[in-house]
């Protein structure tokens, strides 16, 4: 029967049942997308392994569903002989049980026949599919034999690995079943010393408000300038930010907490712990210089862990790892601060290309990193005048 729920709830409660449901393939990450360029297209495969798609009405839907995905599209040019042409990306889609191989069969065959059907250019996916787990070539090297099944399907099918890979292919994920104090007992020697260290002097984590937005954009733009690194405008995080922090009473429904460490009553650091469906994220961190002593950024790790531990979440994404694990890669020394807190190397299938056109693919791959890199440019160079 349908669900009398509303649409956020509906979707939102339906991809919570399936296996490893992510937050970037929720309602509201699809309704902030929306508003930047791209249209939000929620697919459904039922008990019987059909597909069937809406964009409004989702109380359409029938429990329950056997996959699921949100697919982003956005139209490339809108004029003459080329204005069916898009761009399609499910972002940590699709969700289903990818072990099930007519099930993984009969999506990617309407997967691509739904892409070919929207004029696509390409159709994107990255779904957490895990190829390995640990430190490639390391002690805890652990290859998923599932994974690399279905890695070796859509190579087969002609997908290719994209050159624009939209999330980190690799991550680290901390195990929160344990207690708490197990779970710091687990972290590095050094890492814990630093959490300590930061409660004896007077560092204090609070929850924030939307009324703390502004001051954490400010802090985000800092960091960004400090560090090197491209951010958007203040108004796409302030909608990414507004859309999540409401639903923070809510269990099923995605949620954002920002977590402020102050000293003597300032701000000096921040992150942003996202919520769903028994999984916590690590999304937006940022930081000051003052007191960078005094170790904040360690404590405020150690409360994200007990805020997702008493929310409900059984894992702790640290939101990111390096493609090549040595110096040589521009993570590898986040991934040491990450490494500390005594998660395990989760490495993923990334991002992959299923491309209708081949031509129309080539003349987009060819032209869009140029692109990007004039953006990029810009984008810091704006957040920079902006902060003067």
């Amino acid at each position: 029967m349908t669900s009398s729920s509303q649409p956020p709830q509906l979707w939102d409660q339906l991809i919570s049942q399936l296996p490893n449901p992510h937050f970037l393939q929720t309602y509201e990450w699809g309704q902030v997308k929306a508003k930047y360029g791209w249209q939000p297209i929620y697919l459904v495969w039922d008990k019987d392994g059909k597909m069937k798609e809406e964009r409004t009405n989702l109380s359409s839907f029938i429990f329950p569903v056997q996959a699921a995905c949100l697919v982003l599209k956005r139209t490339i040019l809108n004029r003459g002989f080329a204005a069916r042409l898009s761009v399609l990306y499910a972002p940590k889609g699709p969700l289903l049980d990818w072990k099930n191989e007519p099930l993984r069969t009969r999506v990617l065959n309407d997967l691509q026949s739904f892409a070919r059907k929207q004029g696509a250019i390409f159709l994107k996916l990255d779904p957490d599919v895990v190829l390995a787990r640990g430190v490639p070539n390391s002690e805890g090297d652990v290859t998923e034999n599932s994974g690399q099944a279905v890695m070796f399907e859509l190579r087969r099918r002609g997908w290719v690995y994209s050159s624009d890979q939209i999330q980190f292919r690799n991550s680290v994920l901390v195990d929160l079943t344990s207690t708490e104090d197990e779970i710091l007992m687990r972290m590095k020697p050094k890492t814990r010393y630093n959490v300590r260290l930061a409660g004896k002097k007077d560092v204090t984590v609070r929850v924030g408000t939307e009324n703390d937005l502004p001051m954490l954009y400010k802090m985000y733009a800092e960091t960004s300038v400090r560090d090197g690194f491209v951010i958007r405008d203040e108004n796409y995080y302030m909608t990414v930010w507004k859309t999540f922090i409401p639903h923070s009473a809510f269990r099923i429904l995605p949620s954002a907490i920002p977590l402020i460490a102050e000293v003597d009553g300032e701000a000096v650091s921040a992150i942003f712990l996202f919520m769903f469906a028994g999984r916590g994220y690590y999304v937006y961190g940022m930081s000051r210089n003052a007191h960078r002593e005094k170790m904040p950024t360690y404590l405020l790790q150690w409360e994200a862990i007990k805020h997702a531990k008493s929310n409900g979440c059984t894992a702790y994404d640290l939101w990111g790892a390096p493609e090549v694990f040595d110096e040589s890669d521009s993570m590898w020394g986040v991934y040491r601060f990450k490494e500390g807190l005594g998660g395990e190397v989760v490495r993923t299938l990334g991002a992959y290309d299923f491309a209708p056109n081949k031509l129309w693919y080539k003349v987009y791959a060819d032209i869009m990193p140029r692109v990007l890199d004039v953006m990029r440019s810009r984008g810091k160079q704006k957040t920079k005048q902006a902060l003067e």
